[in-house]
C-alpha cells in the first residue's frame, strides 16, 4: 500500500492552463493592484484539486473551470490566447472598463456555458463563432460599444437561455432565430435588444422614425414637383410673352416698309 502512494504522481499545473492566466494577465490592466497574487509562480500551478490560489479563478479537479473578475476597474484587452483555459465553464469579466474586440478564438472554449462580458468598453463585431460554443447558456453584452449585426448563428445555441445585447452600437435586423423563437426555445423580449438606435425587427416596437421618413421623402417629392411645374409655367410664360413682342416688331417692320415717304 506504502509502495503504491509512493509512485502516484504529484499535482501539477495545466500547461495550457498556465499559458492562459499568464497571456490574460499581460492583456489586462490592473490600475488598483486586485490582481496582486496573480504572478508567474502561482500560474505554474494555480490549483491543487477543487483549491484555488488565484482571486476570481475557481478549479475543478486540478483545472481552471470559472474565471470571475467582476467590477475590478480593469482595463486593457481580452487575450485571445484565453482559449487555451479549455476546461473553462464560466467567464465573467463584467463591470470593468476592457476594451478591443471579443476574441474570435474565444469558440475553443467548447466547455462554456456562461460568458458575461456586460459593462465594458469592448468594440467591433459579436463574433459569430461565439456559435461553436454549443454548450451557452448565457450571453451577455449589454453596455458595451459593439458594432455590426447580431450573428444569425447565435439563433442555433439550443441551450442558449439568457441573451442581452441592450445598449450597444448594433444595427440591421434582429434575427428571428434570436427574437421569435419557436418552440420550447426560452424567448427573449425587447430588453435584450434595446438601447440600439439602428437595430430593429421583433421584439422592438416599430420604428416611428421610419414612417416619418417615408412621409418626408413624399413631401419632398410633392413639393419639388410643384416647385418644377411652377418654374416651367414661369418659362412658357416668358417664352411666350417674348415670341410675342418679335413677332409684333417684325409686323411693324413690315408696314413701314409699305409705307411711302413724304
Amino acid at each position: 500500500m506504502l509502495l503504491t502512494f509512493s509512485t502516484l504522481p504529484l499535482s501539477s499545473s495545466d500547461p495550457n492552463d498556465e499559458a492562459c492566466l499568464t497571456q490574460l494577465s499581460q492583456t489586462l490592466k490592473d490600475p488598483l493592484n486586485n490582481l496582486q497574487n496573480w504572478t508567474k509562480s502561482t500560474f505554474a500551478n494555480p490549483c491543487s484539486g477543487f483549491t484555488s490560489y488565484l482571486p476570481g479563478a475557481t478549479c475543478n479537479n486540478g483545472r481552471i473551470y470559472k474565471l470571475s473578475l467582476t467590477n475590478l476597474s480593469l482595463q486593457g484587452s481580452i487575450s485571445p490566447f484565453l482559449s487555451n483555459c479549455t476546461n473553462l465553464q464560466s467567464l465573467d469579466l463584467s463591470s470593468n472598463s476592457i476594451s478591443g474586440p471579443i476574441p474570435q478564438d474565444l469558440q475553443y472554449l467548447v466547455n462554456l456555458a456562461v460568458l458575461n462580458l456586460s459593462s465594458n468598453r469592448l468594440e467591433g463585431e459579436i463574433p459569430q463563432q461565439l456559435a461553436l460554443c454549443a454548450y451557452l447558456n448565457v450571453i451577455d453584452l449589454h453596455d458595451n460599444l459593439l458594432t455590426g449585426q447580431i450573428p444569425q448563428e447565435l439563433g442555433l445555441l439550443a441551450r442558449l437561455s439568457a441573451f442581452d445585447v441592450s445598449n450597444n452600437k448594433l444595427s440591421g435586423p434582429i434575427p428571428a432565430s434570436l427574437g421569435n423563437r419557436s418552440g420550447n426555445l426560452p424567448r427573449f423580449n425587447a430588453t435584450s435588444f434595446g438601447g440600439n438606435k439602428d437595430l430593429y425587427g421583433y421584439p422592438l416596437p416599430p420604428m416611428k422614425s421610419k414612417g416619418l421618413s417615408v412621409l418626408a421623402i413624399v413631401g419632398i417629392g410633392l413639393g419639388s414637383g410643384l416647385a418644377s411645374l411652377v418654374i416651367s409655367f414661369t418659362g412658357v410664360c416668358i417664352w411666350l410673352k417674348i415670341t410675342e413682342e418679335k413677332m409684333a416688331a417684325a409686323e411693324e417692320g413690315k408696314i413701314g416698309q409699305f409705307m411711302p415717304d413724304y
